[in-house]
């Protein structure tokens, strides 16, 4: 009967995927801060776009909201090839894993102290290693398949 066997450098994947549950907590961190100067009050989850025009401290607020939300919009993608690459290559998949979690940080840092333009050097450095990984991905479940 087929079965799936972790490789033995698996954890090195379980802690790439660990690693970006402090990277939420880096995006809390600069959320909290923006929020906190610029004023902007729970419930809100922006400052308005005339605030934000008026107002850099509500502008980079809601820069830092913006980043937050898109690392949580590819956190799940992100972790899905993570984990089903690295039952084929586990330490390509963990360092690319570790670079993708090091351009979220330098994502982040920069879109909410600089604003959209802040981002780009994350931003690329990110999408690449995630592109990389659903390649990786893509290819174990076809080897899987293969395997059947």
């Amino acid at each position: 009967m087929p079965g799936i066997y972790l490789p033995s450098e698996y954890g090195y994947v379980l802690a790439a995927a660990t690693s970006t549950f402090f990277v939420n907590m880096f995006h809390s961190t600069l959320t909290s801060r923006a929020r906190k100067a610029s004023g902007q009050k729970y419930p809100i989850s922006y400052a308005s776009n005339e605030l934000a025009e008026k107002d850099h401290k509500a502008y980079l607020f809601n820069c830092a909201q913006r980043a937050h939300n898109n690392f949580t919009e590819n956190l799940t993608p992100f972790l899905g090839a993570l984990l089903i690459s690295g039952l084929r290559y586990p330490v390509a998949a963990a360092s690319l894993g570790a670079a993708w979690t090091v351009f979220r940080v330098v994502f982040a840092y920069g879109y909410a102290k600089k604003g959209p333009q802040g981002r780009l050097y994350g931003s690329v450095g990110a999408s690449l290693a995630d592109f990389a990984l659903k390649l990786m991905a893509a290819y174990t479940s076809f080897r899987f398949i293969q395997d059947v």
